[in-house]
C-alpha cells in the first residue's frame, strides 16, 4: 500500500448540521472505515431519533422563505456550491477514495466532478420554466356555471422537505442528484447518507453552507443505526423521500411513505440483461460488460450483469471476457494503474463470495476469478465469470452487487427476449448487435427503464429510473425537476 493511501484522515470527529448550527450527536461517533486498508478515515456523527425529528422540523421552517426566494438567487447559491466543490476537488476526491475504496480515477472523474456537474446543472435548471399555458376550452352553459371560455396554467410547484437517503457507492453524485434539483425547485432537504461513507456529504454541506443556502434549507444526519433512516422517513415533517438503494429497503420505505401518502422517488436495484447477438461488434461489448469487473467493484446498479449471448458467439465471447479479466489490475486503488479496488466492507466481501459458492453448488461454470486476493488487508473480491448460467439460478436472479458476471446462452430472438425479461428487475438493459433495426426493435420490447444500444454510456438528459421492482419515479436532467415538485392546475374565465 502506498503511503499517501495511509495518510487520508479526516480532521476532527464530524458533527450534524442541523438548522445551520454544527451539532454535536446524542449518540456519539462511529468509525468510517477504509476498505483498502481497514484503517480509520476518520469519526461520523451518530445522531438520536430526536435530532433526526428536530433536522425535519429545520428544514419545515425554512421551507415557505426558501421555496419563495426568486430562482436567480437559488441558481447563485447552486453555482458557488460548485465553485466551493472545484475549489477544494483535491482533497474531496482524497476522501471519497478513502471512504468508498473507489481508485483515484473514478474517485474524481465519477464522483466528486459529476458532484460538480450536477450542482451546475441545477444552477440552470433553477431558472427553467416552471409554468405553462394549456389551450383554451369553450365549456357550454350547465351545472357548473353560464357558457365560456377558460383559461388554464399547468404550474410545478415545490413539494415541501425532501429527505434524500443516499447510497455508498457515490457519496458525491449521488448526493448532489438529489439535493441539487431539490433546492433548485424551491424544496429543503434532510440528507441522511450512507452509513459507510458519510463524511463526503458532510463536505457537500459545507460547500453549501459556504455559498450562502440559508439555515435549515439544507441539512445532514448520519448514523450507524436503523433508526436514524427510519425517523428521516417517518417524521411527520417531511413530504417526499428520495431514496437509492435495495429494493428490500425501497420496499419498506415506500410502506412508511404510504401511510402518510408521501411522495416517493426511488431507484431501487438492478440486475441489468446485456443481449450480445451474433452479429455484434464482440470487443466493444466486452468493454461494456467488462466494466462490471471494475468500475465500482461491480457495486453498480446499471452493472451489466447478466449477460445473454447468442450461441454462435457464446464461446468466444466467454473467451474474450476472461482475456478481459486477465489485464485488470486489483490492489491499492490510490495506486497508478489500478483497475479493481476493494468493495465498501467485509460484510459485504463476504455476501459476494456467499454468492459465488452458492454459483458453484447452481452448477455454473466458473471459468475464471472469484478468489480472494492474497493481500494483507483490504476488502477485495476477484472479478468472477460465470458461464452455463440458467435463468432459474440465484446467481442470475438476485442482485450481487459486486464485480460478478453471468453468462446465459440463447438461441434466437424471441428467446433473447424472453429471458431478459425474466427478471424482477427493469432498471437498465443493453443490447449489442450490428442490426441497427433489430438492436432498436429488442431495445423497445425491454422492459427496463432505459437501454443501451451498443453502448453503456449515458446521455444525461434522459430519464432515470426503474420498471418493476427498480424503482418508482424518473430523475436526471428536467426530469429531476419534475420529480422534486407537484403539478398545479390554475384555471381562469377568459374575457
Amino acid at each position: 500500500m502506498s503511503r499517501d493511501r495511509d495518510s487520508v484522515r479526516d480532521r476532527e470527529p464530524q458533527r450534524l448540521y442541523i438548522g445551520g448550527e454544527w451539532t454535536e450527536p446524542d449518540a456519539g461517533h462511529y468509525e468510517v472505515i477504509d476498505p483498502a486498508t481497514e484503517q480509520v478515515v476518520g469519526l461520523a456523527p451518530e445522531a438520536s431519533r430526536d435530532q433526526v425529528y428536530a433536522a425535519a422540523a429545520a428544514a419545515r421552517e425554512a421551507f415557505e422563505p426558501w421555496s419563495r426566494t426568486p430562482p436567480e438567487q437559488r441558481a447563485a447559491i447552486l453555482d458557488r456550491a460548485a465553485d466551493v466543490i472545484q475549489r477544494e476537488f483535491e482533497a474531496y476526491a482524497d476522501l471519497a477514495r478513502a471512504e468508498t475504496g473507489a481508485t483515484t480515477g473514478t474517485a474524481r472523474g465519477m464522483q466528486v466532478a459529476v458532484g460538480v456537474s450536477r450542482f451546475r446543472r441545477y444552477a440552470k435548471g433553477a431558472l427553467e420554466p416552471v409554468e405553462q399555458g394549456l389551450p383554451p376550452q369553450i365549456n357550454e352553459a350547465g351545472p357548473m356555471g353560464k357558457a365560456g371560455i377558460f383559461g388554464a396554467l399547468a404550474a410545478r410547484r415545490p413539494v415541501g422537505v425532501v429527505t434524500c437517503i443516499t447510497s455508498y457507492n457515490n457519496p458525491w453524485a449521488n448526493p448532489a442528484g438529489k439535493v441539487a434539483p431539490a433546492l433548485a425547485m424551491g424544496n429543503t432537504v434532510l440528507v441522511k447518507p450512507a452509513p459507510q461513507d458519510p463524511l463526503s456529504v458532510y463536505r457537500m454541506a459545507e460547500a453549501l453552507a459556504e455559498a450562502g443556502v440559508p439555515p435549515g434549507v439544507v441539512n445532514v444526519v448520519s448514523g450507524s443505526r436503523p433508526d436514524v433512516g427510519e425517523a428521516a422517513v417517518d417524521s411527520p415533517d417531511v413530504d417526499m423521500v428520495s431514496f437509492t438503494g435495495s429494493t428490500a429497503v425501497g420496499r419498506r420505505i415506500g410502506e412508511v411513505c404510504g401511510r402518510d401518502m408521501k411522495r416517493q422517488l426511488m431507484e431501487l436495484g438492478g440486475k441489468g440483461a446485456a443481449l450480445v447477438f451474433d452479429d455484434a461488434d464482440l470487443d466493444a461489448a466486452v468493454m461494456g460488460i467488462g466494466t462490471t469487473f471494475s468500475f465500482y467493484s461491480g457495486q453498480i446498479c446499471t452493472a451489466p450483469t447478466r449477460v445473454i449471448a447468442q450461441r454462435g458467439v457464446y464461446e468466444r465471447l466467454i473467451e474474450k471476457l476472461t482475456a478481459y479479466m486477465g489485464y485488470l489490475k486489483l490492489g491499492d486503488p490510490a495506486a497508478p494503474g489500478t483497475v479493481v479496488g476493494p468493495v465498501i466492507s467485509a460484510a459485504h466481501r463476504d455476501r459476494i463470495e456467499s454468492y459465488i459458492e452458492l454459483g458453484r453448488k447452481e452448477g455454473a461454470r466458473l471459468v475464471a476469478g472469484g478468489e480472494r486476493p492474497d493481500l494483507d488487508r483490504g476488502f477485495y473480491v476477484a472479478p468472477a465469470l460465470f458461464a452455463d448460467c440458467s435463468s432459474e439460478m440465484r446467481i442470475v436472479r438476485e442482485e450481487i452487487f459486486g464485480p460478478v458476471v453471468v453468462v446465459v446462452p440463447f438461441s434466437d430472438e424471441e428467446e433473447g427476449v424472453a429471458l431478459a425479461g425474466d427478471s424482477d428487475y427493469g432498471l437498465i438493459d443493453y443490447v449489442w448487435s450490428g442490426d441497427a433495426a433489430r438492436a432498436f426493435r429488442v431495445a423497445r420490447r425491454l422492459r427496463a427503464g432505459g437501454v443501451g444500444i451498443n453502448t453503456i454510456g449515458r446521455n444525461m438528459e434522459a430519464p432515470f429510473g426503474g420498471f418493476k421492482k427498480s424503482g418508482v419515479g424518473r430523475d436526471v436532467g428536467s426530469y429531476a425537476l419534475h420529480a422534486y415538485s407537484e403539478t398545479q392546475a390554475i384555471v381562469w374565465p377568459g374575457g
